[in-house]
């Protein structure tokens, strides 16, 4: 007797007790044992359906994998990534104990030198790569670069590695920038990734044909897409983008608006920043009564039309006052030169140190600090940073202040982030650290080791520079392993040290000094053999 097989699977899933099977006489006679009966039907009716199945058609093929032409990595560095694939982040990491290197965390740096000197991946680690490129979104650039074509090729197969597609042009090759037919068939009919890959090839050929591109389908595209588009035009951002982004003032996501007053705002010359430029100056003007000149502010009153045309948001935040609100946008998106106008010529370190009245000065600077960083304006940043050596609350705080380096040649950003270490130690360093060009030039180096060593032998909690010990496993230069080497001997603790902190810090560094070590072997090994 056969069943169907719902039926049983219907029974196993409610329980014979629910869904008994139709009634079936043993063999002998006696009482039927349900949930025997069930297993015994099961097994003979996969027997019947597997006998009965038909032969399904072969698949085709898949097509081959395409050429990657670039050099193959060197026997060592192979071995080398197969070790930090093979790696994996254990729970907790952040007490993590020991004086073996993360290699989890030199993983970043190692792609970042291969693709450097355009190595392709072997084939054999593509999987790998690419399991390690989903779990860690900041790896996928370097990633899926190392991987090259066939990486991508390969992620099509695997719905785990669709991520990889949705970042690049799915191995479609772009038509060269001036291949007009090209350009606008993939335009026209490609994939977003694969447009956006598009806009910004042909952006850095001949900005005024991508904007001419964007122009053709820009109504028709959905809010996201030209959220994405626009964005794309911050690289090489010239005069000749106003009147595009003027007219996308007016769009109707708020998003895109905003956007466009962004990048207007960064065009001091516009139409948009004369604009603001007249509603801050309005706001912020200069009072010579009394000993000196004083800064006065008098924040706007209302937040109109034309304002919120101009991407002024007119809702403040949870906890934040209207008028400061707007005085803070309009401030932010004026030009910078407006202020030496404004105030009779004076430098931006003379208009830094105007005293402001009413307890204005700290919206004040924080608007002037934004408007820095989006006009990268290096000699308001340093106006605005003041001196390393003075107390941190008197500066722009830790995230203003890493903004505002993030705008200064490397060298100069790299010797005031050391001699704020000097100056006040690494409690407030840790953000600052994180926007300085790696490996740190060799005075940010000893700043940090210096600060290092003065918290250790001060008895300090070791794990509240964690952070720090593993930004300088990873950025500090690999030369400084054999000067650092004397600081890996444990230490008796003082009686004010927390508890183990003696053997947290040897352990510490000398963790240090072997991920140092391993980052100069793993760059000897990718480096091309001499000739």
């Amino acid at each position: 007797m056969t069943w169907a097989w719902e039926d049983l699977v219907t029974s196993a899933l409610l329980g014979t007790d629910r869904r008994p099977l139709p009634a079936r006489t043993p063999e002998g006679g006696g009482a039927v044992d349900a949930p025997a009966a069930l297993l015994d039907a099961a097994a003979v009716e996969t027997v019947r359906r597997r006998a009965g199945l038909v032969p399904a058609a072969a698949a085709p093929l898949p097509r081959p994998a395409p050429d990657d032409g670039r050099a193959p990595l060197p026997d060592a560095a192979a071995r080398r990534l197969t070790q930090l694939l093979a790696d994996r982040p254990s729970a907790g990491s952040g007490g993590r104990r020991g004086s073996a290197p993360d290699l989890t965390e030199l993983l970043p740096q190692w792609l970042a030198a291969a693709n450097a000197y355009g190595y392709r991946a072997p084939a054999a680690a593509l999987p790998a790569l690419l399991d390690a490129a989903r779990a860690r979104t900041d790896l996928r650039p370097q990633a899926l670069a190392f991987g090259g074509p066939r990486a991508l090729w390969l992620a099509a197969f695997n719905p785990e590695w669709r991520f990889a597609l949705r970042g690049a042009s799915g191995g479609t090759a772009l038509p060269a920038p001036d291949d007009a037919e090209g350009v606008r068939r993939l335009w026209e009919e490609g994939l977003f990734a694969e447009r956006v890959a598009l806009l910004e090839a042909v952006r850095a050929h001949d900005p005024a044909a991508a904007l001419g591109l964007l122009a053709s389908t820009w109504a028709s595209e959905r809010a996201e897409d030209r959220l994405m588009f626009l964005d794309s035009l911050r690289t090489g951002l010239s005069a000749a983008d106003e009147e595009f982004l003027e007219r996308a003032l007016s769009d109707r996501s708020r998003n895109v608006r905003s956007t466009a007053a962004e990048l207007l705002s960064a065009l001091p010359g516009s139409a948009f920043a004369a604009r603001m430029a007249a509603r801050a100056a309005s706001c912020v003007g200069l009072d010579h009564t009394g000993r000196g000149a004083t800064i006065t502010v008098e924040a706007p009153h209302e937040c109109d039309a034309e304002m919120q045309r101009d991407g002024v948001l007119p809702q403040p935040p949870s906890g934040r006052g209207k008028r400061s609100w707007w005085l803070g946008q309009l401030v932010e998106a004026a030009p910078l030169g407006l202020w030496r106008e404004r105030f009779g010529g004076r430098t931006p370190e003379e208009v830094v140190a105007l005293p402001v009245a009413d307890d204005w000065q700290g919206e004040l600077h924080a608007a002037w600090c934004r408007a820095a960083v989006r006009q990268r304006d290096a000699a308001w940043s340093r106006a605005l940073l003041g001196p390393a050596s003075a107390p941190p609350a008197d500066g722009p705080g830790s995230s203003s202040a890493a903004a505002l380096l993030a705008t200064l040649p490397d060298g100069e950003r790299a010797e005031w982030v050391a001699a704020f270490i000097a100056a006040h130690g690494l409690s407030e360093a840790f953000q600052l650290l994180g926007v300085c060009t790696v490996p740190w030039s060799g005075a940010l180096g000893r700043a940090v080791v210096d600060a290092l060593d003065i918290a250790r032998e001060a008895g300090s909690y070791p794990w509240s520079f964690s952070g720090v010990m593993g930004l300088a496993e990873r950025c500090l230069d690999p030369a400084e392993a054999d000067r650092l080497e004397v600081l890996t001997a444990a230490y008796e603790e003082g009686e004010d040290a927390a508890p183990g902190a003696g053997g947290y810090w040897a352990e510490a560094f000398q963790r240090l000094v072997a991920t140092l070590r391993l980052r100069a072997a793993m760059h000897a090994e990718l480096a091309p053999p001499s000739t």
